[in-house]
């Protein structure tokens, strides 16, 4: 009985790993996104988790949600940011801030875009939980079982 448990156990993702990676929140496993953040074409979002089939847009422009998600993360950056040159240097000059402040968002806006997504479908979704029997590789034998009890 011990073993089952344990077992089911190591079967779990962990959520800040699976979040970190930018995996489905409920299988963790898929990609939410095709490419890197950094990515020279751009972010892509998957419309759908490539392992579990979960469509990741709930509704329609349920993403706007995210720019409130988006604008408090750059809100803490710009403080973060501000408060840490004035430690470091000392300045009084507003053209040393402005220079790093817009820096700053320029070079975190990829970074702001995807895990702002990623915080609202983890933690700000209601009735979107993790579920563990998802997160089981897809083997043949399994797919075909899985068709068979969805027919």
């Amino acid at each position: 009985m011990e073993t089952q448990a344990h077992h089911h156990n190591e079967d779990r993702v962990p959520v800040l790993k699976a979040a970190i990676q930018a995996k489905c929140p409920r299988c963790r496993k898929g990609d939410m996104f095709a490419n890197s953040t950094y990515s020279l074409s751009g972010q892509q979002m998957h419309k759908t988790c490539p392992h579990c089939g979960m469509t990741y847009e709930r509704e329609p422009g349920y993403f706007y949600v995210a720019m409130f998600v988006s604008y408090a993360m750059n809100v803490a950056q710009m403080v973060t940011l501000a408060v840490g040159t004035y430690i470091l240097t000392g300045s009084n000059s507003p053209w040393l801030y402005v220079a790093i402040l817009l820096g700053s968002i320029l070079v975190l806006s990829p970074f702001n875009y995807r895990y702002s997504r990623v915080v609202l479908l983890y933690w700000l979704t209601p009735g979107l939980h993790y579920r563990p029997e998802l997160s089981h590789d897809h083997t043949p034998d399994n797919t075909t079982n899985n068709k068979l009890a969805q027919a």
